[in-house]
């Protein structure tokens, strides 16, 4: 009768084919199939023996693709989506569900780290998670299964239906409730030991109900089974079997953990994950290009007295205000008059592309590895944006929440090495730009006045790395003399600003 009303109300394909059955006079018109339903396959009736006209060849072709939509519930797999363009591996950072847990459409499963950003995976099915298949650390291919979620409806898979007979009734229809209850797919929750438990005395763990939490099945759970199946009557035989098996458990860890710490000693061997396995590849990739570097010193003084004022007439609690900015501002003013620096060089067609817009890369490091995010359209920016901007890439970087817009795109890099220490450093390109620029620390040292006299100022070394195929050593000291004249008087800032 259930099976009769899906038919019937369900799909008012199976409504047409029983009126045009119950009709002796007139064929059967073709009427395409509902789209959004399964197959059933293989209808045919005497009715439909001739094969001449055309019309019964398009409804012998189409009338074995009725379909029916029947809700039962099954388990599904989630596999790990393309998260970006070439990804094809992720590695698992953490997990936000645990096995047993209710799940809800979009919400979080997990969080995974590619070689260019961190992605949170979310749910597609609403459930409950029957089994995680990944741990933290696992490294998982574009396409492999995270877990498996016991989804509370999903379609039935395709109906065999051998004939029909001059009229569907509820014989042909026939469903079997019973069958249908009993069809249940998953596994329960259960330690390993319980399960080896209830496999030595040969009990299946799927006949046991379940008292623990989310219907885990607990020890007592297999014993009272079992005598209850009169497979065994010693119940506290079984229990002091358990009993001793935990405490053999219990020394084998005891003697691991002894042994672990007599190898304190040894090497051990760390796999290099996310942004370190990025680095790796990169860098390889660099040492190819031939590289050289310009040194320059450059002097802050003016451009720390006019930071300190900025800091000290700060009413913005969540504003810090340092030299980076100022740095980067008029890294894009100069930027503007050299051009071939802001670029990305095309080796297969010896082509320079100049980027209109200066996505200045701030490198930074954090505990994940060294990773490059960048501030976009610089130059439509003021000081106070970027200093904001800046704020919020460090806390993402720290936090391993970069998205892949936020380190994809970069036109050129920053490095400020002096922030840890170091008065100069040669940089390797971050392809494929064609420069990157490394900071040093600021410093006193003494200078002269034009009459000998000694004073102090502040200086900073400052190296600029290019690619020597497409840029010259000319270009690079005329394009680092307006940059430095940018940062020693600022108040020029002023007169480019827009």
């Amino acid at each position: 009768m259930v099976w009769r009303r899906i038919c019937h109300h369900r799909n008012p394909w199976f409504r047409h084919l029983r009126r045009r059955f119950h009709s002796p006079n007139r064929l059967p018109r073709p009427i395409p199939p509902n789209p959004s339903s399964r197959l059933i396959s293989s209808v045919s009736h005497p009715r439909f023996a001739h094969s001449g006209d055309p019309c019964l060849t398009w409804y012998r072709r189409f009338s074995s693709q009725a379909r029916i939509d029947v809700p039962t519930s099954g388990v599904v797999e989630v596999p790990l989506a393309q998260t970006g363009e070439g990804i094809a591996e992720c590695e698992i950072v953490r997990w936000f569900v645990e096995e047993g847990d209710l799940v809800e459409e979009f919400q979080r499963l997990c969080e995974v780290q590619s070689d260019k950003a961190t992605i949170e995976i979310t749910s597609r099915y609403k459930g409950k998670v029957c089994q995680v298949l990944c741990a933290p650390g696992d490294i998982v291919k574009v396409g492999e299964a995270l877990l498996k979620i016991h989804v509370e409806e999903i379609h039935s898979p395709i109906v065999n239906v051998e004939s029909l007979d001059g009229k569907i009734d509820s014989e042909s229809c026939e469903f079997n409730s019973e069958s249908f209850e009993k069809e249940k797919i998953g596994g329960v929750l259960a330690t390993p030991s319980v399960r080896h438990l209830a496999k030595q005395y040969g009990i299946d763990i799927n006949d046991i109900h379940g008292t623990g939490k989310d219907g885990r099945v607990l020890k007592e759970d297999v014993i009272a089974h079992g005598a209850n199946q009169g497979i065994c009557e010693d119940s506290p035989a079984i229990s002091s079997a358990f009993t001793e098996e935990s405490v053999s458990v219990s020394e084998e860890i005891a003697s691991q953990a002894e042994a672990a710490a007599q190898q304190y000693y040894e090497d051990k061997t760390l796999p290099l994950r996310g942004f370190q396995r990025s680095m790796v590849k990169s860098m390889t990739m660099a040492a190819k290009v031939p590289h050289f570097h310009y040194l320059e010193e450059i002097n802050f003084d003016a451009l720390l007295e006019l930071k300190d004022t900025f800091q000290n007439e700060n009413t913005e609690k969540d504003v810090k205000h340092t030299c980076l900015p100022f740095l980067i501002k008029s890294l894009s003013l100069a930027l503007g008059k050299y051009p071939s620096l802001n670029s990305s060089f095309n080796e297969e067609a010896y082509e320079l592309v100049l980027k209109g817009s200066h996505n200045v890369g701030v490198a930074m490091a954090t505990p994940y590895g060294l990773v490059v995010p960048n501030i976009k359209k610089v130059q439509s920016l003021s000081i106070l944006e970027i200093t904001k901007e800046l704020s919020r890439l460090h806390k993402m970087a720290m936090d391993n929440r970069l998205s892949s817009e936020d380190i994809s795109g970069g036109t050129i890099t920053l490095s400020n090495i002096g922030a840890i220490g170091g008065k100069f450093g040669s940089p390797l390109l971050n392809l494929p730009e064609v420069a990157i620029i490394a900071v040093g620390r600021i410093h006193q040292l003494p200078r002269f006045t034009d009459d000998g006299n000694v004073y102090p100022t502040s200086v900073a070394n400052v190296t600029i790395g290019a690619d020597h195929r497409v840029v010259d050593g000319a270009m690079v000291a005329r394009f680092c003399n307006e940059w430095k004249l940018l940062i020693e008087k600022p108040e020029l800032l002023l007169l480019h600003m827009r």
